[in-house]
C-alpha cells in the first residue's frame, strides 16, 4: 500500500504529493509531481487478483536518489539520446550535457524528470500538470510550455495527452518512462512475456546506443517482433546489435495503418494474463529489456530490481534525430501546438 505522508514533500520550495486516479472497474493509478511519474498502476488479472504492474518506489526518497533510471517520469525535452549532446537549428549548434557515456540522454542530468510539475486539475479518473521550461534549460533554445494529462478511462486504458508550445524554434520528444511487468513488479524475471511489435524496420546503433541512420528490416532476424514472440527467446544471441545494447534497448520503426493513432505494441503476462496493448501516433516505439538493472534499487515492498525484471514500451521520435535529417522531424516552431497521445490498453 502507498502512503500519501511518505511523498508529501517540499522540494525546491515547491510542494510534491502523492495522487491518485481510479475507474469504474478498480483500477488505480498513482503518479507524484516530482518528475510527473507514475509510480504504480494496479490491475487486475486473470482471476480478478490486483496486481501492480509498474516499477517504482514507496516514498520520494528512492525517486530522489535513482534518478538515472528515470523510473515512470515524463522524460524531456528530448527522450532518448542525442549524440556527443550536439545539434544545429538554423547553423546555430546547440551543446547539451552529456550523461550517457558520449552522449545526451532523456533531457540531461536535470531533464523534466528531475522537475516538480504544476498540478492544474485532478478528478476521480483524470488529471493535469504542466511545466514551464526556460530558454536555455539543459542548454536547449526558447520558452517551452508542456502540458500533460493522465486519463484513466473505464474501458481499462491509460491515456497519456501531450501539448507543447515555444517561443522559438527548438526540438522536442516527449515520452513516459514506466517499467513494467505485467506478472507484477518484484515478481521476477520478464524474460517470459510474450511481445508483438508492430515494426518492420528498426534503427541499429553503434556501440554508444547512436543510431547509425539506418532503417533496417527486423526479418530473419532476432529483432522481429511482428508475430508475438517471447522476450528471452533469442534476447541471448550472437547479434552484434544484441550486444551493443545488452540486449533490446533499440527503437522500432511503426509500421503506419492511415489512422492518427495506431497500434504499436502488445505485452501480455506469462503468469498473470495481463495484456497491455500500445496505440501511439508516434513514428517510434523503444522496447528497452532492462539490461542495466543490477539490483541496486529497492523497489515498492522491499524487493531489489534485479537484471531484466522489467521492460520499457517508450513511444517516442527516434533518437538522435535532430542529427538525422532523413528520420520524423523533431523541431516545433512558434505557433505550433506539440500533440502527442500514447494509450496503454489493459486486459
Amino acid at each position: 500500500m502507498l502512503s500519501k505522508e511518505h511523498f508529501d514533500r517540499i522540494i525546491d520550495g515547491k510542494q510534491v504529493s502523492l495522487f491518485k486516479l481510479k475507474n469504474s472497474l478498480g483500477t488505480e493509478l498513482y503518479t507524484t509531481n516530482y518528475g510527473n511519474r507514475i509510480v504504480s498502476l494496479v490491475v487486475q488479472d486473470k482471476n480478478q487478483k490486483p496486481v501492480d504492474v509498474v516499477v517504482g518506489f514507496d516514498s520520494i526518497d528512492g525517486y530522489l536518489t535513482s534518478t538515472e533510471f528515470y523510473h515512470g517520469a515524463t522524460i524531456g525535452r528530448y527522450s532518448n539520446r542525442i549524440a556527443q549532446g550536439k545539434f544545429q537549428l538554423n547553423a546555430t549548434e546547440y551543446k547539451l550535457p552529456i550523461n550517457n557515456g558520449l552522449n545526451h540522454l532523456h533531457g540531461g542530468p536535470f531533464g523534466f524528470h528531475t522537475k516538480i510539475w504544476d498540478v492544474e486539475e485532478v478528478k476521480e479518473n483524470a488529471m493535469v500538470l504542466s511545466y514551464s521550461s526556460p530558454d536555455g534549460e539543459e542548454g536547449y533554445p526558447g520558452n517551452v510550455r508542456i502540458k500533460v494529462q493522465f486519463i484513466l478511462s473505464d474501458q481499462n486504458d491509460l491515456v497519456i495527452n501531450y501539448e507543447a508550445r515555444t517561443d522559438q524554434q527548438t526540438i522536442l520528444n516527449l515520452t513516459n518512462h514506466s517499467y513494467f511487468n505485467l506478472n507484477g513488479q518484484g515478481s521476477g524475471t520478464i524474460l517470459d512475456h510474450l511481445v508483438e511489435i508492430n515494426a518492420s524496420q528498426y534503427t541499429p546503433i553503434d556501440n554508444t546506443l547512436i543510431p547509425t541512420g539506418k532503417l533496417e528490416p527486423v526479418s530473419e532476424t532476432p529483432f522481429d517482433f511482428t508475430t508475438a514472440n517471447i522476450i528471452g527467446k533469442r534476447i541471448n544471441n550472437d547479434h552484434i546489435q544484441l550486444r551493443h545494447g545488452k540486449g533490446y534497448d533499440h527503437n522500432y520503426v511503426i509500421n503506419k495503418d492511415g489512422g492518427p493513432i495506431g497500434f504499436a505494441a502488445k505485452a501480455t503476462g506469462d503468469k498473470t494474463g495481463i495484456k497491455m496493448e500500445v496505440l501511439t501516433n508516434q513514428p517510434g516505439v523503444q522496447f528497452y529489456t532492462g539490461n542495466f538493472m543490477s539490483g541496486k534499487n529497492i523497489i515498492k515492498g522491499g524487493v531489489p530490481d534485479h537484471f531484466r525484471t522489467a521492460f520499457c514500451l517508450e513511444t517516442q521520435h527516434f533518437p538522435d534525430s535532430p542529427n538525422h535529417p532523413h528520420f520524423p522531424s523533431t523541431t516545433i516552431v512558434p505557433g505550433d501546438i506539440f500533440e502527442s497521445t500514447t494509450i496503454y490498453k489493459f486486459s
